[in-house]
């Protein structure tokens, strides 16, 4: 099977499971979780923060493609998911060629 005949279902593992990707989606989830903590212990003290503007700005700019509109919390996982697959892929696209040149005899150093 030809590297680009891939359906998006079989791609996407390929792109996030390396890690590059995982470190950003472990960013994402723990920038998410203190956004929690934070609502949850703003609610109780009456104090409305802009913790939750984190969670949109570590996952721009494709997350602030759904900030319209009553689904804009939907633009989280979606834009994380977009940055993380965009890193996959900068991560396979230089490891593959850095192994290429190692096999054709190339040093990098």
């Amino acid at each position: 099977m030809d590297k680009t005949s891939r359906s998006l279902p079989q791609a996407l593992p390929h792109y996030l499971v390396n890690p590059l990707a995982l470190g950003y989606l472990g960013v994402v989830l723990a920038v998410c979780l203190w956004v929690a903590a934070d609502t949850f212990s703003a609610a109780s003290s009456g104090d409305a923060g802009f913790a939750g503007v984190w969670a949109i700005l570590v996952t721009a700019p494709a997350s602030m493609l759904f900030l319209a509109g009553p689904a804009g919390l939907i633009g989280i996982p979606i834009g994380a998911i977009v940055q993380a697959a965009a890193l996959g892929a900068l991560y396979r696209y230089i490891t593959e060629r850095r192994a290429r040149s190692t096999e054709s005899g190339v040093s990098s150093a």
